[in-house]
């Protein structure tokens, strides 16, 4: 039986849809990642000014072990209104956690959101008392699909990648004994995606087949100073940047072992962005298990491999999120900042 061939997104794993919206005036915007059926979550925060919603109700010891979406945002603190969109559209319609099932007892649809900071980036942010993310995570949850596109939009709108354009990105694998690893990333970090000294993506080694291709380009040597941070930001402020990420597989796992797979593929960025994980980063990893692959129990080994495939799929999921953003003066997308290098 042949396998369907692979579109190198998050969605390639079954049973999770992705949908996107952006304000193109204010610049920034929305991803909803959303599970068909109640999916095992677990998140890793690394940044030291993280902005999140319900990611304490994931902790292994916990009574939840499920969710119905995951909500990525720009807006800093605005932002987590667009996870109240999402809630009450997906209340309206039955899904959610149900502590007391009873007649006109609404359901808890369990819905942990993470933010990134986009209000500087030369959008009109004048929206008074009425920021637009509310309506934004509504528009992002009627949209979900299986296809969806990079760079510019949902939470990668505004994004801003070090000192060039960020955006959205994703990649997955599938190995050869048929399960699959998959990530998505919005990419809006402090540190920079580049090779100091050069016009090359960190995340270029762990490229598969042509992604990260570019015909025609001398190869300079990846030799640094250790203290160079190449395009970084300068002089960022706390709570200003941060990558955002959801990571996931077919595999069924508990708890406690997507915690662990949340924790190595946060690796991916460490891989694929320097520095990370800055006190005014707001990093973080949300790690999803399906189970729709029919597989054995996930031993220690299988994790092992679960967690490194994850950390790749993100480190991929950077550079395709970065390689597919286009500029929004005065922030240079990649392709645009190597003209200007040249």
């Amino acid at each position: 039986m042949s396998q369907k061939q692979l579109k190198n997104l998050l969605t390639d794993i079954t049973g999770i849809t992705v949908g996107n919206a952006s304000c193109e005036q204010t610049r920034t915007g929305v991803t909803v990642i959303r599970c068909e059926t109640p999916m095992v979550c677990a998140v890793d925060v690394a940044g030291g000014g993280p902005g999140t919603r319900e990611t304490d109700a994931l902790a292994p010891e916990n009574l939840v072990e499920t969710v119905d979406a995951i909500v990525l945002t720009g807006g800093s603190v605005y932002g987590l209104a667009a996870a109240d969109g999402v809630i009450s559209a997906l209340g309206a319609a039955g899904a959610g956690f149900g502590l007391v099932n009873l007649p006109g007892v609404p359901k808890s649809p369990i819905i942990p959101s993470a933010v990134l900071y986009d209000l500087a980036n030369g959008g009109d942010k004048n929206w008074g008392e009425t920021p637009p993310y509310r309506e934004l995570g509504r528009q992002a949850l009627s949209s979900v699909s299986d296809q969806f596109d990079l760079g510019n939009v949902g939470a990668g709108t505004g994004a801003l990648a070090g000192a060039i354009k960020g955006g959205l990105g994703s990649a997955s694998v599938r190995t050869q004994d048929g399960f699959q690893v998959a990530a998505l990333v919005a990419v809006n970090c402090f540190g920079s995606v580049l090779m100091p000294g050069t016009n090359r993506l960190w995340a270029e080694p762990f490229g598969q087949g042509d992604e990260f291709c570019r015909s025609g380009e001398e190869q300079k040597p990846a030799q640094f100073d250790l203290e160079d941070w190449g395009a970084a930001k300068v002089n960022p402020a706390a709570r200003q940047n941060t990558t955002l990420a959801v990571v996931a597989t077919d595999l069924s796992l508990t708890p406690a072992q997507a915690k662990r797979m949340a924790k190595m593929a946060s690796a991916g960025m460490a891989r694929a962005i320097r520095p990370i994980a800055a006190p005014f980063d707001g990093d973080v990893t949300f790690a999803l298990a399906s189970g729709t692959h029919t597989a054995p129990e996930v031993d220690a080994f299988t994790l092992a491999r679960v967690g490194a495939l994850a950390a790749d799929c993100l480190s991929r999921a950077i550079g395709r999120g970065v390689m597919a953003a286009t500029t929004i003066e005065p922030h240079l997308c990649l392709s645009d900042w190597r003209k200007n290098q040249t």
